[in-house]
């Protein structure tokens, strides 16, 4: 058994306790990396906390600001602020982690696709929780603060302003993956970029469902999620072409090029080719009499099949349809009842061979080659050839 903390090596296979062991490993490297992270963030929980709050006390009218009607407020919630701020800094670390655990039981073209699109998801998370921050927390704020009715002063509790934001932060974090997962859906075939582009539509309606969802109820936020999310489906859209182009690109080459030996523009042996005698041992092709050269066609008989002529059958060509059935099943039957009088013949040439009776293992194989299958010819050519070494 490897050890735990060592990844396994392509190909080779651990037992499930360790599996378990490298999991649990994992998962306290893990928690000491988010724990490592918030003792170096706790001092300054409070400044963190200032941070974020930024766009909302820029709205705040003068002589109003935020208010904690707890009692513990003014020390959970930056305590709060400062571990999930851990987490979202460790995040790298963490995927890492899960993605060390993972990538040996893939394959090669599967790590090589999941690398780029772990690195994309960080970074769209990020750049989703920048763009809330920057971009939507002043816009929602100075809305909200605006409506207010006259004689109403804003002072928002401290600990509903975190919640508030953290959901933010995870409806556009997420929103922003959209183009990772558009090409997940796509690289998998449960679709494909064509008929993505044709349910347009129902996106755009999706889109601002989910974001009447995942934002605070009210319009700004919602439509500054949805229109986001729609312009990254277009990405997503965008670059899953490209990936299955990419994708396709070395299949169509591979089918396209001519086989080795062959020219451009020549079928590939074994296709509507005749296939001449098989060389023997001494590289002479065997002419031997009987054997026939074998013709390429189809299952149809060597025309290809016409959507048009196709109708239903009537009752009697059904009951003949059925009959014959039946009597290719009794003949199949009767066929393996009774031996195959050539693999007869196959075991008499062996024990001539064994008494050395040169003369009828000759005149049999001989026979072999005029009654025998592709497969039956071959054995009694090999044979014939092992003979005329000696």
């Amino acid at each position: 058994m490897s050890s735990p903390t060592n990844p396994q090596a392509p190909g080779q296979e651990q037992p499930f306790v360790s599996h378990l062991v490298e999991l649990r490993d994992r998962l306290i490297r893990m928690l000491v990396a988010v724990l490592l992270v918030f003792l170096v963030l706790f001092p300054f929980a409070n400044d963190i906390y200032i941070y974020v709050a930024t766009p909302l006390m820029a709205q705040l009218r003068e002589g109003t600001s935020m208010i904690a009607t707890q009692v513990a407020s003014p020390f959970l919630t930056p305590f709060k602020l400062a571990l999930v701020s851990a987490v979202f800094l460790s995040m790298p670390y963490l995927l890492f982690q899960l993605w060390s655990f993972v990538a040996p039981g893939l394959y090669s073209h599967e790590r090589q696709l999941a690398i780029p699109l772990l690195l994309s998801s960080i970074l769209l998370f990020y750049l989703g929780m920048v763009f809330a921050y920057y971009a939507v927390f002043p816009l929602i704020f100075a809305f909200l603060t605006g409506t207010a009715p006259a004689g109403v002063a804003v002072m928002t509790d401290i600990s509903h302003y975190l919640d508030f934001v953290l959901t933010l932060f995870f409806a556009f974090g997420i929103a922003f993956e959209i183009p990772i997962a558009t090409i997940l859906v796509v690289a998998a075939g449960i679709t494909t970029p064509e008929d993505l582009a044709r349910k347009r539509p129902y996106l755009i309606v999706g889109v601002f469902v989910a974001g009447m969802l995942l934002t605070p109820p009210d319009v700004i936020s919602q439509t500054l999620l949805a229109l986001p999310m729609w312009i990254l489906f277009e990405l997503g859209v965008l670059a899953s072409r490209f990936f299955q182009q990419r994708r396709r690109a070395p299949e169509e080459a591979q089918a396209t090029a001519p086989t080795a030996g062959t020219s451009a523009g020549e079928a590939p042996p074994g296709e509507g080719l005749n296939i001449g005698p098989t060389p023997s041992s001494d590289g002479q092709g065997d002419t031997s009499d009987g054997e026939e050269a074998l013709v390429g066609r189809d299952i149809a008989g060597g025309n290809p099949l016409d959507p048009e002529r196709f109708r239903p059958l009537t009752e009697e060509e059904m009951e003949e349809a059925l009959d014959a059935i039946e009597a290719d099943e009794e003949s199949a039957s009767k066929a393996l009842d009774e031996p195959d009088p050539v693999d007869q013949k196959l075991r008499w040439i062996k024990e001539l061979r064994d008494q050395e009776e040169h003369t009828g293992v000759r005149r049999l194989l001989y026979e072999v080659l005029e009654e025998g299958d592709d497969e039956q010819r071959q054995v009694a050519r090999n044979i014939l050839a092992q003979i005329d070494d000696r």
